[in-house]
C-alpha cells in the first residue's frame, strides 16, 4: 500500500450521491472544509475521502489535486465531484475549463431580485481582508472593475415580502461567486458571515447556500450525468420560519410553472455589466 499524503479520517462523513469506476459525486456537509489547511489538517472532506479511496486518490497525486475537481466554501453544503482515475480527472478538468459542468445552487436571500430571472455579469476581485467578529485576515472577494470576468444566472423559485428562494447557476467559478453576486444586487444570502448585512447575517444559523445539482457529459462514456441532492435537513426550519416551501418536493410551486431542466439560459436579461 502506498504511503498516503493525506491522513485518512473516517470520522469525516459524507453521502455518496453517484459513483462508478471513474468518478463519484459526494455531498459535503456544511461546516466541513473541502481540503486540508491551517487548523483543518485532519478534518477536511479530502481526509474523509482518503479513508475510503486512499490508494486511488494517492495515485492521482497532488498534481491532480488527489481527484478533487473543485471546492465548496466551508459553510456551503452540497455536491463535489471526485475523479478516481487520471483519465477521468484530465477529461473532467477540460470540461471545467470549457464551462461544460453545470453547477446549480439553492440560496435563501434577503429580499428578491427585481426580475424573476437574469444573468449577473460582474467581475470579481479577490483581496485579503477581515470580516465582522474575526480579527484574522481572510481571502475575500468583491465586485470590482479590475477583477476577473464572472457570470451567475439565477431564477426566483419563490418569494415573499422579506425573503426569497433562488436557484443559481455558477457559470464561472470565482471565489465566493454566488455569494458576492447576489449581495451585489441587494439580495445577500441569509447567514453569510462574510458579505451579508447584520440582520441577514443573523437570520440563519448557517449560510443558506446548497449546491444541489451537477450535470455534465460523462468524461469516459459520454452519457449525461445529472445528480441531484435534497434540501439539507439543517435548513428546513429556516424555510418553515420564512414560510417558503422546500424546492425538492413535487408540491413546490416551481414544478408547476418552470421547465425543470432549463432553469437558466443565455437568453435571460443581464443584470449589471
Amino acid at each position: 500500500m502506498p504511503t498516503l499524503s493525506i491522513e485518512p479520517n473516517d470520522r469525516v462523513t459524507f453521502k455518496v450521491r453517484y459513483q462508478d469506476d471513474h468518478l463519484m459525486l459526494v455531498g459535503k456537509p456544511a461546516g466541513v472544509v473541502t481540503t486540508p489547511g491551517l487548523g483543518h489538517e485532519r478534518d477536511s472532506l479530502l481526509n474523509g475521502l482518503f479513508a475510503t479511496l486512499g490508494p486511488q486518490l494517492q495515485n492521482l497525486g497532488r498534481q491532480r489535486d488527489f481527484g478533487l475537481l473543485h471546492r465548496l466554501d466551508r459553510d456551503t453544503s452540497g455536491l463535489v465531484i471526485v475523479a478516481k482515475t487520471t483519465a477521468a480527472y484530465d477529461a473532467l478538468r477540460a470540461l471545467f475549463e470549457t464551462r461544460s459542468i453545470e453547477k446549480y445552487y439553492w440560496a435563501v436571500t434577503k429580499g428578491a431580485p427585481r426580475t424573476p430571472k437574469g444573468l449577473i455579469r460582474r467581475p470579481i476581485l479577490e483581496y485579503d481582508g477581515k470580516v465582522p467578529g474575526d480579527t484574522r485576515t481572510k481571502k475575500l472577494a468583491k465586485v470590482g472593475a479590475s477583477g476577473k470576468p464572472a457570470l451567475t444566472a439565477y431564477r426566483v423559485l419563490q418569494a415573499n415580502d422579506h425573503s426569497a428562494l433562488l436557484e443559481c447557476r455558477a457559470v464561472t467559478g470565482r471565489l465566493h461567486q454566488v455569494r458576492v453576486h447576489l449581495e451585489s444586487i441587494g439580495c445577500a444570502i441569509l447567514g453569510d458571515a462574510f458579505y451579508a448585512p447584520s440582520a441577514a447575517r443573523h437570520a440563519s444559523s448557517r449560510l443558506a447556500l446548497h449546491a444541489h445539482r451537477i450535470a455534465f457529459a460523462h468524461p469516459i462514456t459520454g452519457k449525461r450525468v445529472d445528480v441531484h441532492t435534497p434540501w439539507p435537513s439543517d435548513l428546513r426550519s429556516l424555510l418553515k420560519r420564512l414560510k417558503l416551501d422546500r424546492p425538492d418536493l413535487p408540491s413546490h410551486p416551481q414544478h408547476a410553472n418552470q421547465p425543470p431542466d432549463d432553469p437558466v439560459g443565455d437568453e435571460e436579461p443581464p443584470v449589471g455589466e
